[in-house]
């Protein structure tokens, strides 16, 4: 199975398509799943660029809204997480996970699936300690505070993924496990990336809790984006452990490498998108205390044991099979001819699928819920987020740029 793994999309899903298409046509070779490490902008219209944060001049409708109204379709099936900057209201919908556009994929705020039988996790948003024990508690439309706090990475999402005990091949997440500069040559990253020394010396350079993934998971293969570099290492998990090979791209820009080919062992073909079972069970264990206020979630209120919720998944998935429930929109998509229909959808709408995976799994929808206050009674400091410093020529001509196969790749400290 070969698979292309994108850094930071930006919403530029043509060029990235576009690139894969001469790759394929370059190397005589056909490529099964895209995977993107976030910032994937599912802007589907206008009023999307409101839950987008981003600075004024950086919001374009790029080509998203194409490919959610069916004008064009994914060429190649594709799997993405979120990043920090994401339309936050429609990624919401899709907060367990659901077809974001017609064979395009949005994992959720964290998750696991299958594609044929290579298993795929992933961890949306970035970190900051400052929200990371709070609940999901912002709702669109965003204030200024909570419109960058919805991208942050929550304890509960982490607490989930801990569960999980059946082998991971492949891991996504937007920003870098901390410390995994130190397993690669990081004295050659900040020669590019002078900024990063002092974060890598004084270890703040990264999330905790994908380092705390990491060391639990062990993926042979783990990807990131978010810092807008190419960056190798190579995890070695204790004396004759299992390894990790990490790679971070850039974003789609010219000259950038932001594109990876890698092949993994799998079964004969044809491949597709699949519900994985441990994670619908640890989804149902969990939702119980699904947190959707500043408080943080009870976990010591989870009765359900595992393996009980894992034979109840398995005699639902095998009556109704492992296929994730069809794309259905929930808002009109953006048509440059008629510019006024896009305003003309609720606020929250339920997404059908959402609605739909929650029903098989016989559980509340909880979205919604907006019980109590989601504003905090004090203005806090805005988080530790990264923003682009770089400036960004929106007129650039994108130029593909060929790099080596993770394998080639050689690292280890100077």
């Amino acid at each position: 199975m070969k698979i292309a793994v994108e850094g930071c999309m930006h919403g530029d899903l043509d060029t990235v398509y576009k690139t894969i298409e001469h790759s394929e046509k370059l190397h005589g070779i056909k490529i099964d799943l895209l995977l993107c490490c976030g910032d994937f902008q599912t802007v589907r219209n206008e009023r999307d660029m409101g839950s987008l944060n981003v600075p004024p001049k950086y919001r374009e409708m790029k080509s998203f809204w194409k490919y959610y109204s069916g004008e064009e379709i994914a060429p190649v099936p594709t799997i993405f997480i979120g990043g920090n900057h994401e339309a936050s209201n429609y990624l919401w919908e899709l907060y367990y996970g659901g077809w974001a556009a017609p064979n395009i994929y949005f994992m959720g705020f964290a998750g696991v699936v299958k594609f044929g039988n290579v298993r795929i996790g992933g961890l949306s948003g970035i970190y900051s300690a400052r929200d990371y024990h709070s609940g999901h508690h912002e709702r669109p439309p965003y204030s200024e505070r909570t419109i960058r706090s919805v991208y942050h990475v929550r304890e509960y999402d982490v607490h989930k993924l801990m569960q999980v005990e059946e082998p991971i091949d492949i891991f996504l997440s937007h920003d870098w496990p901390l410390g995994i500069t130190d397993c690669g040559n990081w004295k050659q990253l900040v020669r590019f990336k002078p900024h990063f020394e002092n974060e890598i010396k004084e270890r703040t350079l990264g999330s905790k809790p994908a380092a705390q993934l990491l060391e639990k998971l062990k993926p042979p293969y783990w990807f990131s984006a978010h810092l807008h570099c190419k960056f190798p290492a190579v995890v070695q998990h204790g004396e004759g452990g299992p390894v990790t090979k990490f790679l971070a791209l850039n974003k789609c820009l010219p000259g950038r490498k932001f594109l990876q080919v890698i092949e993994i062992d799998s079964e004969p073909g044809p491949f597709e998108i699949l519900y994985d079972e441990e994670w619908l069970a640890i989804t149902r264990k969990f939702n119980c205390i699904f947190p959707l206020t500043f408080k943080s979630a009870n976990f010591r209120g989870t009765q359900l044991e595992m393996q009980e919720c894992k034979q109840w998944v398995r005699s639902k998935l095998e009556a109704r099979g492992t296929k994730p429930f069809e794309f259905a929109r929930t808002a009109p998509p953006f048509d440059p001819r008629r510019p006024e229909l896009n305003n003309s959808f609720p606020d929250c709408p339920r997404n059908p699928q959402t609605e739909s995976l929650l029903q098989f799994l016989e559980l509340p929808y909880l979205l919604d819920n907006t019980s109590e206050s989601r504003e905090p009674t004090s203005s806090p400091a805005q988080g530790n987020f990264v923003e682009d410093s770089e400036e960004i020529p929106l007129d650039d001509v994108d130029e593909v740029e060929e790099s080596a196969e993770v394998d080639d790749v050689e690292t280890g400290n100077e």
